[in-house]
């Protein structure tokens, strides 16, 4: 009953974020057909704007937008005007004049997912052994060499790593491809790159949340029941030291599947982050609101999911 209650509260939040989005785009100064190379005559303009029905009020043009909008035909019936949200059509693009919203998505998503997940999992493997290492070993050199890493980590950005995997991997040692996206080898420095700086993050996570579990009182009377320290880790420490990495993975994983500009931009992988940036900048409205609920949806999607993680890890959370 509570997850039914979570997916029925979505329906009204991903209006809500809809409205906001149209609107803010709405409030932000010139057009998507106000930015063309050679200036339109004012009759070409308003027929433009006629066809995508941009002379509306902006209003009108939201519930068009979600299919709400219902017309008198030349008969003088009422009837819904068709498409919509809430039919699944995002509209046409503004800018990209001979593809509607939802092919963009249905070509460049499945990249950025791919891309998404693998880096997900790139991330988890190596952070969370890198900060269960370090805290085992606290205040010992092995907890310094952990903590410096994830560090490291964190603060060389996507924006960094990725042309300098190029350079080394790739024109110097030749040992993967620059860029573009075919094959699995050419995911392996894009995953990375995008996934490095992460790691260094769920280490950091993983790091404190274990010291912090391992001074808990019933960690105490683990050893004191005579358990051995590695059953105590994997079968009590572990499964609560986790959470707050738990956590930060539905954050993290709706930001990696719905794509990297940066990465994309410098391996060239035609995902749907470039998509969001070229339609924010070029004011492509359909475009920018479609993908936004796209960002918010899967948001909402896996935080449901690490809710529903929670109640299988920490017994506390089923009672």
């Amino acid at each position: 009953m509570y997850f039914l209650k979570r997916i029925l509260f979505m329906v009204p939040l991903v209006l809500l974020i809809s409205f906001f989005a149209f609107g803010l785009l709405k409030l932000a100064p010139g057009g998507p057909f106000s930015q063309q190379r050679a200036p339109a005559s004012e009759a070409i303009r308003k027929s433009i704007e006629a066809k995508y029905h941009l002379d509306e009020p902006w209003l009108k043009q939201y519930l068009r937008y979600l299919g709400l909008l219902w017309e008198r035909d030349a008969s003088g019936r009422l009837h819904r005007v068709s498409g919509g949200l809430i039919v699944g059509d995002l509209g046409p693009s503004f800018k990209y004049r001979d593809h509607s919203v939802n092919d963009i998505i249905a070509q460049a998503l499945p990249v950025s997912l791919t891309l998404g997940a693998i880096a997900f999992v790139f991330a988890q493997c190596v952070g969370i052994p890198l900060g269960f290492y370090a805290a085992m070993r606290r205040g010992r050199w092995g907890d310094y060499f952990g903590s410096f890493i994830a560090i490291l980590a964190v603060c060389i950005p996507p924006l960094v790593v990725g042309p300098v995997l190029i350079m080394i991997f790739s024109i110097r040692l030749g040992w993967f491809p620059p860029g573009l996206w075919g094959t699995p080898i050419y995911a392996v420095l894009p995953m990375i790159a995008l996934g490095l700086f992460y790691s260094g993050k769920i280490a950091r996570l993983m790091r404190e949340s274990l010291l912090n579990t391992l001074q808990s009182e019933f960690i105490t009377t683990a050893r004191a029941k005579g358990l051995s320290e590695s059953k105590i880790m994997a079968k009590h420490a572990f499964r609560l030291a986790v959470l707050p990495v738990v956590s930060y993975s539905g954050p993290l994983l709706a930001d990696l599947l719905t794509g990297s500009f940066v990465v994309e931009a410098a391996f060239q992988i035609p995902g749907i982050g470039v998509f969001m940036v070229n339609s924010m900048l070029n004011l492509d409205q359909p475009m920018t609101v479609g993908l936004v609920l796209l960002y918010a949806i899967l948001l909402l999607l896996l935080n449901l999911a690490v809710d529903f993680s929670y109640s299988l890890l920490d017994p506390r959370v089923r009672l």
